[in-house]
């Protein structure tokens, strides 16, 4: 039995990643941001968000202990956060300055693993925050890595569709060429192995554009040969499978699709268990629980992270409870208009409500606050209507922003929005790659990085910005039209 126990709406672009410790969950986005929240009852803790990447977050992930918490950019760095206070503690610069893709942790946490748009994996010591080594791993991005569950080994998928394994001093075990056709998108190792005199044998989970997740059986013999065997082909989504997720006791594998799907399987039979339909847009990330009952995160393009239970039994209880205490945003009921300008008195009213701002219904109500007003709100509007308290001002204004960025992008085709800002672009112009991109963010990624594409990493042939009129008048009438 799968059920539903929250979902949960903070972030304002696309979520790119989730990840589990034992007591928190942590979602990451294009909106740059991290968001931490209690497994308890999925509150967000007082610290979230974290903000400080300059651009996109693409991965995040926990280390083994839970006590830290690291993300990945395109502003090539990995940035470290005490995952009980938010505080960032440090910062893993990619050598070359390459947008980081994908990172990881090593189990016992002595390692930290990135892979760049460059085609390199860079390995960091965790304790000193060193750079060990920087690899030439491929010449395409290098978008997937995980590490075996002995921490000694590790695995790099590309977006030309091979896997490599590794040792963690520097040497090529393995090359599994075209494991996914047109591209790898994500990899993951189950925490559990088989041992015996002579051999280690571990299962690693990948899956790629060609709308397959394949189980393989890497094994480790006499020492020091390496292979890796396809043990199953999982093909029960009918679109480019984008992540995937073994369980803590490595009985499950979870997958996330383009065509808005989750799939559960039974790892050792290859079946498919469960088929989850809720997302309305591309799932992006899925992540694991290390706790039983199994908790399952999946973050999609509609912004949203929906949060699942996995197991038998009665569970009504359980998840009624947490429904209950569930403290996420939601919209006024859709019976009610969508947009912040059509909202009447009572529509505002009903969302204090929603946010747990009951506090400040009266204030509204006698103000007569309706959507127009309440778009306008700032700092002044607040103490003018005699909001008092600092903390009630700001946790008002900070509603009210990320209500405002949902509307204001939550319907933009993908077009509209700069590849590198992911927000709406107002001055659009097309590079010597073909892409079309923010004038100011494309200037500043020229300036500040090697003179190659955001989005194939080749090299640029010229600087030079060509104004993208026609893009330009298509997002104004999309604007006039919200």
């Amino acid at each position: 039995m799968v059920s539903v126990l929250c979902t949960l709406e903070q972030h304002t672009d696309e979520v790119s990643g989730c990840a589990f410790s034992a007591s928190l969950l942590a979602t990451c986005s294009g909106d740059k941001t991290l968001r931490v929240y209690s497994c308890a009852d999925f509150s967000e803790l007082p610290f979230s968000p974290l903000s400080g990447h300059g651009y996109g977050v693409h991965c995040c992930c926990f280390s083994s202990c839970g006590s830290y918490l690291l993300s990945c950019s395109t502003d090539g760095a990995i940035a470290v956060w005490r995952a009980d206070t938010g505080e960032r503690v440090a910062e893993l610069e990619h050598p070359n300055r390459s947008p980081v893709r994908t990172c990881a942790v090593a189990p016992d946490s002595s390692l930290v693993l990135a892979g760049a748009c460059d085609g390199s994996v860079a390995l960091w010591d965790f304790a000193s925050k060193t750079l060990r080594r920087c690899l030439a791993v491929s010449e395409a991005s290098v978008v997937a890595c995980c590490f075996s569950p002995c921490s000694q080994l590790f695995v790099s998928g590309c977006t030309h569709g091979d896997l490599r394994l590794w040792g963690v001093d520097g040497s090529a075990l393995w090359i599994q060429k075209d494991a996914h056709d047109l591209g790898v998108t994500c990899c993951s190792f189950a925490s559990q192995f088989e041992a015996d005199d002579c051999s280690l044998e571990f299962r690693l989970a990948s899956c790629g554009q060609d709308s397959q997740l394949k189980v393989w059986i890497v094994s480790q013999r006499e020492g020091t040969v390496h292979t890796m065997k396809l043990l199953h082909t999982l093909t029960s989504q009918s679109a480019p499978v984008l992540s995937c997720a073994f369980s803590s006791d490595g009985a499950l594998l979870a997958s996330g699709s383009v065509d808005k799907s989750v799939a559960i399987y039974d790892t050792n039979l290859g079946t498919l268990l469960h088929s989850l339909k809720q997302h309305d847009r591309y799932v992006t990330a899925v992540a694991m629980s290390p706790t039983v009952p199994f908790l399952l995160a999946t973050g999609s393009m509609d912004r949203t992270v929906r949060v699942w239970r996995i197991g038998d039994g009665d569970e009504t209880t359980a998840v009624e409870t947490k429904q209950a205490v569930c403290e996420v945003r939601k919209l006024p009921a859709q019976s009610q208009p969508t947009l912040l300008s059509d909202w009447l008195e009572e529509d505002v009213q009903t969302w204090l409500r929603e946010e747990g701002l009951d506090e400040l219904i009266g204030i509204f109500k006698s103000n007569n606050i309706d959507g127009p007003e309440l778009s306008r709100m700032d700092k002044e509007t607040a103490v003018e209507m005699g909001i008092e308290s600092v903390g009630l001002r700001g946790r008002l204004l900070r509603k009210v922003k990320s209500l405002k960025a949902s509307q204001s992008g939550s319907e933009a085709p993908d077009e509209f929005l700069c590849p590198i800002s992911r927000e709406v672009m107002k001055d659009p112009v097309i590079a010597a790659d073909g892409y079309s991109y923010e004038r100011e963010s494309i200037e500043s990624w020229i300036r500040g990085k090697t003179k190659t594409s955001p989005m194939t990493n080749l090299p640029l042939l010229t600087t030079l910005l060509t104004p993208n009129r026609s893009l330009k008048m298509a997002i104004a009438r999309w604007k006039s039209s919200q």
